[in-house]
This record gives C-alpha cells, sequence and structure tokens, in this order.
C-alpha cells in the first residue's frame, strides 16, 4: 500500500503532474478536494459557504486519513492548505508515504494563476499587485508545513514532464 502524496500551492501544477505520473506509473490518481465534494456532495466553494471552514478542514482531514488507510496504492493531490491543518504535515511522513512538496516561485505561481484566478475563489478579486502579495503571503505562512515533505521538486521553468521524471526518479 504505497501512498504518494503531491502537496504545494494552488497553481504548482499538482492535479497536472499527478494525472501524468499515474499514467507513468500506473498508480490511479486522488484529488483530495474532488473525493470530499463526492464524499458530501457539494462544491468546496459550498462547503466553505454552508458549514464553514473548521467544519471543511475536519472533514478534509478525515477524507486524507480514509485515503491514507485505504488498501490501494494511490497519488493522493492535496489541497493548498491541507498540510498546514489538523496536524496533516505529521501524516507525511507516514511509513508507506512518499511525499513531494511541488515548489514554486511567486513569479511562477502569480503567472499560472494570473490567467485562471475567476476559478480561484481566495484571489478572483484580487489586483495584480494584491495578488502577488497575497501569493507570498500565503508562501511564507505555508513553508514550515510544504517543508515536512519528505522530497522537494522544483516546478520553475520546467516542462510538466521533466517534473514528472523528477518525481519518477524520487520513487525509483
Amino acid at each position: 500500500m504505497r501512498k504518494i502524496v503531491l502537496l504545494g500551492y494552488m497553481g504548482c501544477g499538482k492535479s497536472t503532474i499527478a494525472n501524468k505520473l499515474s499514467k507513468i506509473i500506473e498508480i490511479p490518481f486522488v484529488d483530495l478536494d474532488k473525493k470530499i465534494e463526492e464524499k458530501i456532495n457539494l462544491s468546496i466553494n459550498a462547503i466553505f459557504e454552508k458549514y464553514g471552514e473548521i467544519y471543511f478542514r475536519k472533514l478534509e482531514h478525515e477524507v486524507f486519513v480514509e485515503l491514507l488507510n485505504s488498501p490501494d496504492n494511490l497519488i493522493i493531490g492535496l489541497g493548498g492548505g491541507t498540510p498546514c491543518y489538523a496536524n496533516n504535515h505529521e501524516l507525511l511522513k507516514s511509513d508507506n508515504v512518499t511525499s513531494v512538496y511541488l515548489k514554486a516561485s511567486i513569479e511562477t505561481l502569480f503567472n499560472r494563476l494570473n490567467h485562471n484566478k475567476s476559478k480561484r475563489p481566495l484571489i478572483a478579486d484580487k489586483s495584480e499587485d494584491e495578488m502577488k502579495e497575497f501569493i507570498a503571503k500565503h508562501l511564507f505562512d505555508r513553508s514550515f508545513y510544504y517543508n515536512q515533505a519528505q522530497h522537494k521538486v522544483i516546478v520553475d521553468d520546467k516542462t510538466i514532464e521533466e517534473t514528472v521524471m523528477d518525481i519518477v526518479e524520487i520513487l525509483a
């Protein structure tokens, strides 16, 4: 029961990279946010609006633990905030877990997020300057948790394929 956990800030490429990695190593990819949405039949935004962040973080932790305890080999893509709550960062160090932080610079994240920010409720209403500051502050706040991952892969100036091959090497 091997679990490969990808984490990092929104826009670092977790889902894109996990989907490609899944095809290469033939281990299914599960997006934690999608799993939460399926479980209670509401979108993440609707969960936040209806029940609030504390409820969401509790649910997120429960579903993460369920996935880690599943008998299947899985690639698990975490939400950007997942490692920062409910001691989830401690779960990244479990015996059957290989955790990989997809590390991107503020500039890379800004460029990736800026063109589809309407799909990201946290940044949808921010100007470019506000967005850069928001990303920088978040990265600073979250870096302790992200850095609990066993491995770091820099994604700046790399193709999806190059990043995936970096992860394949880690797993070898």
